[in-house]
């Protein structure tokens, strides 16, 4: 649909542009990323014919874009350029209605049902319908974008430039207008070539990114290829962590800013734990990163409160995550800074351990109710509802982590704990076979991220090892304690 070859351009003598070439197929969804001064909306402006080519072609459906004449080209091409310089008198109306010039003929054209029926599109899919009759000097900044984005649609042209079409945005219109150009993309085989400051707004709704640095082309590919931290530092001179989206296979970014000097020590012990009838608690001064497979807050995040609360066996509740928030919030603790979770296992009865490295210490809490043991690889045979009991562990280190290392931590902690359990020869009552767990345990690892940096936590790891014999000498002891409450031998 569109090929770029060779271009160069810029502002008098002043190559801003520097030998571009790449094409762009019909339906597809380009986005131009790159900082301030790389060159995004000078190529954009020269593909436009805004600024004229020094060297090097734009062909558009196989002819040079310089062979068509200026009706033709807007024909072919809709621009939103990145400021407008607009009517103030125009209504909304009148200025969504500019787009259909380049499909009017002769000195008294007539306004056709396909005029209005583009228009009345535009205006509906940027959804500004309402303001149809209001000036577009009345307009909040971020009302005009979307007027001069409904009148690029309804050029109706196959090919759509914008330059930052989400400038002044909130975020519902930014999904809104991003969500609208996609659809023409899939659904009409709109092509898209658009400049964004956002990335992960780029990746989101992009085919393709072209990542631009000194008016050249950094990178060219999928978004999976392009947002990758060593490209995005190395062009943006920022850190960042890329993690993929939680719903869909793109990329996102996050800013990793330069807090040296701002962090407040922190170190956790044995004493930030305390433990009743009713829960066992753990407060740390400032938020650690935290995954868990807990009741309220599961998954990852920064919490600085921990609560593992005692049920009674018989618990029972249709919205546990509800009833949860709800006992949290009673007792005063943050719903936003605490993860929590339960057990039908006497808290007081906590089993809490300290394990030094080198490095550091590892803290280990353990609460185990095996009364509802369960041998996993025998699972698939039961078909009882879950039971309240569980054994939950909690494994806080004094270190920075990569987010591999939480994993392997969990790995470390689970087989700690199976073979605790079978230590104690702790049985599945249906199959009688030795247990790996109980239906409803949970996990927890979190950690200062301060301190030396631990890469891993496989079991003969410096991290590894502690937490491996750490969980095991908790979890037994916590077991035992559990047996002799019910009077069972141990």
């Amino acid at each position: 649909m569109l090929q770029v070859e060779n271009l160069s351009g810029g502002y008098g003598d002043e190559l801003v542009v520097k030998s571009v070439s790449f094409d762009v197929k019909k339906g597809e969804v380009l986005g131009i990323l790159g900082p301030n001064g790389s060159g995004k909306s000078t190529l954009l402006k020269i593909i436009s014919g805004i600024l004229s080519a020094q060297s090097g072609s734009v062909t558009i459906d196989g002819k040079k874009a310089s062979n068509y004449t200026q009706k033709e080209f807007a024909r072919k091409v809709a621009v939103l350029p990145q400021l407008h310089a607009h009517a103030f008198s125009h209504s909304v109306r009148e200025t969504v209605e500019l787009g259909r010039y380049p499909h009017q003929t002769g000195i008294f054209s007539s306004w056709s049902d396909e005029d209005e029926h583009a228009v009345t599109e535009a205006m509906k899919s940027t959804a500004v319908t309402r303001y149809e009759n209001q000036s577009i000097e009345l307009l909040s900044g971020g009302e005009q974008q979307r007027v001069f984005v409904a009148q690029a649609l309804a050029q109706v042209a196959p090919i759509l430039l914008l330059d930052e079409p989400t400038n002044h945005l909130d975020i519902a219109h930014q999904q809104q207008l991003l969500d609208t150009i996609r659809k023409e993309a899939v659904e009409k085989g709109l092509t898209v070539i658009s400049v964004f400051h956002d990335i992960n707004l780029a990746s989101l709704y992009c085919d393709r990114l072209l990542l631009m640095d000194n008016g050249k082309i950094s990178k060219i590919g999928p978004p999976q290829e392009v947002v990758k931290e060593q490209a995005i530092e190395t062009v943006y001179h920022a850190r960042i962590k890329t993690q993929p989206h939680p719903e869909l296979p793109k990329p996102q970014i996050t800013l990793l800013p330069d807090v040296n000097g701002e962090k407040i020590a922190t170190k956790v012990t044995r004493a930030n734990f305390f433990s009743s009838k009713e829960f066992v608690v753990f407060r740390a001064s400032q938020p650690l990163k935290t995954i868990s497979s807990a009741v309220h807050n599961a998954g990852m995040g920064w919490y600085r409160t921990f609560v593992n609360r005692h049920v009674d066996s018989s618990y029972n509740h249709d919205d546990v995550n509800s009833e949860m928030a709800t006992y949290l919030e009673k007792k005063g603790f943050p719903l936003t800074e605490t993860v929590a979770m339960m057990t039908a296992v006497t808290t007081e009865h906590v089993e809490i351990g300290e394990y030094a490295g080198d490095f550091g210490k590892v803290l280990i809490a353990v609460t185990a109710g095996i009364g509802n043991a369960v041998d996993v690889s025998q699972a698939i045979t039961r078909d009882e509802p879950p039971k309240v009991g569980t054994i939950n562990t909690w494994v806080i280190i004094n270190g920075e982590l990569p987010d591999e290392a939480f994993i392997q931590a969990m790995i470390t902690a689970t087989e700690a704990k199976s073979k605790a359990l079978q230590v104690e020869n702790v049985q599945d009552p249906l199959t009688n076979t030795i247990a790996t767990g109980t239906s409803t345990d949970s996990i927890l690892v979190a950690a200062t991220q301060q301190g030396k940096m631990l890469p891993y936590a496989g079991p003969i790891t410096e991290l590894g090892k502690l937490i491996a014999h750490g969980v095991f000498d908790c979890t037994v002891k916590a077991i035992q304690s559990y047996k002799k409450a019910k009077g069972w031998p141990t």
